[in-house]
């Protein structure tokens, strides 16, 4: 499908009030299938492959200097495009991250929001409390740094492999999905996985050098960069903003993803000593990711908006895959209460 602004595939399913489904990281829309095919009769999914992923036009780059702002007019022109003044919104992991911003910049899209296993608000890596305080100025420990060499090696030769803890199916297991489960479709995972863009400008970007630890600081381009705190913006907008759709945050009891505690921290492998330089845990804690999400869901109810956090037990970063019938139920009865 071809908007104003980029061409790519999207996966639809049923008819009625639309659904917007937004993939995370490393991903695509082929990881909402089985979710998109559960929706009650009179919803229709819309699911695209995001900038950077699958089987997006390879020559659209993400511009990390805008946060998530070329992911949201992408899904804006998308919305436009299929004559859709509003929809409900779903994201996962980075897809969450995108919904964050539409709730700050445009609210009035949104009939409902989901975040289903959603990145900190703040973004990923280099922060240390509650409010989202940079551990340094330049923001180091975040952005295309975070990425591992060897994973993306990886990827790179289409490794479909479990031989090497690094593959990116070993990845998912240890780190996306709560061992020992492994899901029926997990080679369609990988495959999506794989699809993703590779280059200086989209995985795993470019980044710059650092006297702060973990001695790298964010670029300019790609998902990673994007994510980065440094470009996350003011998060006043967000309790200003208005209307304040509801929301929904639905995560993994068991999610190593996105905790307080995360895996791929430059402050939990500091912590573990496996990074040389590390200056404690009162200069660079791990990340709070879930105490961010909380502090910050908690002053939009303050500010007049609605939310409600749902813990799915023996889950980790994608419980709508993992535990697919308790999600559901709760997606679903959240869909209804605001059905339009």
């Amino acid at each position: 499908m071809t908007t104003k602004r980029l061409t790519t595939r999207v996966l639809f399913t049923g008819g009625g009030s639309p659904v917007l489904f937004l993939h995370g990281n490393l991903s695509s829309a082929t990881w909402w299938e089985e979710t998109m095919l559960a929706l009650p009769e009179n919803y229709q999914g819309i699911a695209p492959d995001q900038r950077g992923f699958g089987d997006a036009d390879p020559s659209m780059k993400i511009d990390a200097r805008r946060g998530m702002g070329d992911l949201v007019d992408d899904v804006l022109a998308l919305l436009d495009e299929l004559h859709l003044e509003r929809a409900h919104v779903i994201g996962n992991s980075m897809g969450g991250n995108v919904v964050w911003r539409m709730l700050r910049d445009v609210p009035d899209r949104i009939i409902s929001a989901t975040l289903a296993g959603p990145g900190s608000p703040f973004g990923f890596g280099g922060t240390k409390d509650s409010l989202g305080t940079p551990c340094f100025p330049d923001f180091a420990g975040s952005g295309a740094g975070l990425f591992s060499p060897r994973l993306m090696r990886h990827i790179q030769e289409k490794d479909r492999g479990t031989a090497s803890r690094f593959s990116p199916r070993q990845a998912l297991r240890d780190l996306v999905y709560k061992p020992p489960f492994i899901p029926e479709r997990e080679d369609a995972m990988v495959e999506a996985l794989l699809a993703v863009h590779i280059s200086e400008r989209d995985l795993p970007g470019d980044m710059v050098e650092s006297p702060n630890y973990p001695f790298y600081a964010p670029g300019s381009w790609g998902a990673a960069n994007a994510l980065s705190p440094k470009y996350a913006g003011d998060i006043n907008r967000l309790y200003r903003a208005s209307p304040k759709p509801p929301v929904l945050w639905v995560r993994g009891s068991h999610d190593v993803a996105i905790s307080d505690h995360a895996a791929s921290d430059p402050g939990t492998f500091g912590q573990l000593g496996l990074i040389d330089g590390y200056p404690g845990e009162a200069v660079f804690p791990p990340q709070p990711m879930v105490s961010q999400i909380r502090a910050v869901l908690d002053r939009y109810a303050e500010h007049g908006g609605h939310y409600e956090e749902v813990v799915i037990e023996n889950s980790g970063h994608i419980p709508f895959i993992e535990r697919p019938h308790e999600f559901n139920t709760v997606f679903h009865q959240f869909l209804g209460q605001h059905h339009r």
